[in-house]
């Protein structure tokens, strides 16, 4: 099956108001900004974005979160992005940080069709005992807590009960992909990517070079194509546009 999209207008299309996202990337490696930037275009918003980081430097995410179209996050990191932790701290948006690698396992097991998990992270935390701020309510009060989770005793050993993230869509970019949608990461860009588009329903990926179907040796694939919906083609400006959030520099 040909899963090329002409554009990345058309791929995104049928993202409506209020619509779940997984979007790959961390800090400015390997985010879909194309994607992303034809959501913004689109002028959809109420969206609940899982992601590890709500983007950087006015990129990515950073781009809806601005112009106030996410109305939750649920991520790992907050960073240096001053407009998302206005927008937290002031009750305009619901966030729910999670441990990190928590947050890659509930996307992978969303993708396996795994329900909920145990894990230690967490345990003896409000991460487990609830409590969390979601919401503040622009005061300095919180509006909305997050509730208790499971605690189960293994072996010794307690862990907390996380459950499994399905969203309506997913948006990633590849270095390589083929009309298939069998995507190739490069290096570091092979972050949440494979994990955020096994957790959408719905996934878009935005390749940075397309090569036809058998091109991609089959150990190669990072992804295959089972989890992929929508292929968009990058052009050569669109594939080399990749910002540097800090350069390091050898006197």
């Amino acid at each position: 099956m040909d899963k090329v999209v002409a554009t990345a207008g058309e791929a995104v299309a049928d993202v409506a108001d209020g619509a779940s996202l997984a979007v790959g990337g961390f800090g400015l490696s390997g985010v879909p900004n194309v994607l992303i930037q034809a959501l913004h275009e689109r002028g959809v918003g109420g969206l609940s974005v899982v992601s590890n980081n709500c983007g950087a430097m006015g990129t990515g995410l950073a781009v809806l979160l601005a112009a106030g179209r996410i109305a939750r996050v649920t991520g790992s990191y907050i960073g240096a992005n001053k407009e998302f932790a206005r927008q937290y701290l002031s009750g305009e948006l619901e966030v729910e940080l999670i441990p990190q690698g928590t947050l890659a396992e509930r996307l992978r097991a969303g993708g396996a069709g795994i329900p909920a998990f145990y894990t230690p992270a967490g345990v003896g935390t409000q991460v487990a005992e609830g409590a969390l701020p979601w919401r503040y309510d622009g005061r300095g009060g919180v509006a909305l807590a997050s509730p208790p989770k499971e605690v189960r005793e293994f072996d010794g050993a307690e862990y907390v009960l996380e459950r499994a993230i399905r969203t309506d869509f997913a948006l990633v970019r590849a270095a390589k992909g083929d009309r298939h949608g069998n995507l190739v990461f490069n290096r570091s860009t092979r972050n949440f990517n494979p994990l955020a588009a096994m957790a959408g329903k719905v996934t878009i990926a935005e390749v940075e070079e397309l090569v036809e179907p058998g091109a991609i040796d089959p150990d190669a694939v990072h992804l295959p194509g089972i989890f992929v919906q929508r292929v968009v083609a990058l052009t050569p400006q669109q594939a080399a546009d990749k910002r540097i959030e800090q350069r390091t520099v050898s006197g």
